[in-house]
């Protein structure tokens, strides 16, 4: 944590708005600010023109010179400036999301034109922090916010492993948290979402696939990112999904596996798994949109995988004593700062 201080730029290569200055040294003249040189981000508040608001930070300093002592930016945008990964303030048809401020009573009016909305659930003090120079909400309530206001139940479960993802809040932690919130608007949503959370998701992709294989097609909950060895211990690969029962798998295959390295190392993973006759079902972005397609594909593979349960097993779940597991909330948090770059360097925002 940091002490606030809004006229100071928070994290290199972001740039705080300012006010109008008469003299034309600490900001923008009027007769300046309303020339191509400025852009305005708020009521009264202007950076240079070149700065863009393309990068979701930026966005974030943008909106955070409007919040007063005490309150705190929530949901989507804390939980990004606290390092969420997977917070990037679009909706899923792209479009971007505004960003929200907890007033409390306070007498904030939202700036829909500057993608600046407010929430007056009345926010507890205790709950707003200063976080390298802006004030947020901590992380168990910007992911309550999230959950509870999120577009569907599917949704709010991305939100609450996203950030279980960077260690922001733990599933405990959540719990607690919701303890609090009786009453509170969405809290059905979000206590079912709590339901089917998972600490060890690494994309919104994994747990929307997760829900599809527990929900849709009725299979039991799969396993997530768990590392499969063989029998003399060498690893063998880290599947998206894994039933423990068949060893039936599932992976995302996404955008970033089209690079040649990235696609050369699946290949030779899938080579690996295949050998100990793990099966695996692959789904691509296109398959939401057609899920019958995946999940004929999906029963299809769980019956070959159910028919190899009779044969003698050559992997296993259990990892041999030299492995760091890193499953769990708990189990990243101990983690030395070296074992964090070293196991979770791929998280890092």
């Amino acid at each position: 944590m940091s002490e606030s201080n809004p006229s100071k730029p928070p994290r290199q290569g972001l740039v705080v708005p300012v006010r109008l200055d008469p003299n034309g040294k600490a900001g923008p003249t009027r007769g300046q600010s309303q020339g191509p040189e400025w852009r305005r981000t708020s009521h009264g508040l202007y950076v240079p023109s070149h700065v863009t608001n393309e990068n979701v930070e930026q966005r974030i300093v943008e909106a955070s010179v409007v919040v007063p002592e005490g309150l705190g930016i929530t949901g989507w945008a804390g939980l990004r400036w606290l390092g969420g990964r997977w917070f990037e303030g679009t909706t899923a048809g792209g479009d971007r999301r505004p960003i929200t401020i907890a007033i409390g009573t306070h007498d904030i009016r939202p700036q829909p034109a500057y993608g600046i909305a407010v929430t007056g659930e009345g926010l507890w003090r205790r709950m707003a922090i200063v976080h390298d120079g802006l004030r947020i909400t901590r992380a168990v309530w910007s992911a309550s916010f999230e959950m509870r206001y999120a577009e569907d139940w599917r949704r709010a479960v991305v939100a609450l492993d996203m950030a279980a993802y960077n260690d922001l809040v733990s599933l405990e932690e959540q719990a607690e948290f919701f303890t609090h919130q009786n009453g509170w608007t969405g809290m059905p949503q979000a206590r079912k979402a709590y339901a089917f959370a998972d600490e060890n998701s690494w994309s919104p992709a994994e747990v929307l696939i997760r829900l599809v294989w527990e929900v849709d097609a009725e299979l039991p909950r799969p396993l997530t990112n768990r590392p499969v060895f063989d029998l003399r211990g060498r690893h063998l690969g880290t599947p998206d999904l894994i039933d423990p029962e068949t060893g039936l798998m599932g992976e995302y295959d996404g955008p970033d596996h089209l690079p040649r390295a990235q696609r050369a190392r699946d290949v030779k993973r899938a080579d690996l798994l295949r050998a100990h006759d793990l099966e695996s079902v692959i789904m691509v972005a296109e398959d939401f949109q057609d899920l019958d397609s995946y999940l004929r594909r999906l029963r299809a593979a769980r019956r070959r995988a159910e028919r190899r349960l009779a044969e003698p097993r050559t992997w296993t779940l259990e990892p041999p004593a030299w492995w760091t597991p890193t499953v769990t909330v708990a189990q990243r948090r101990a983690l030395t700062a070296e074992q964090r770059e070293r196991f979770l360097g791929y998280r890092s925002a």
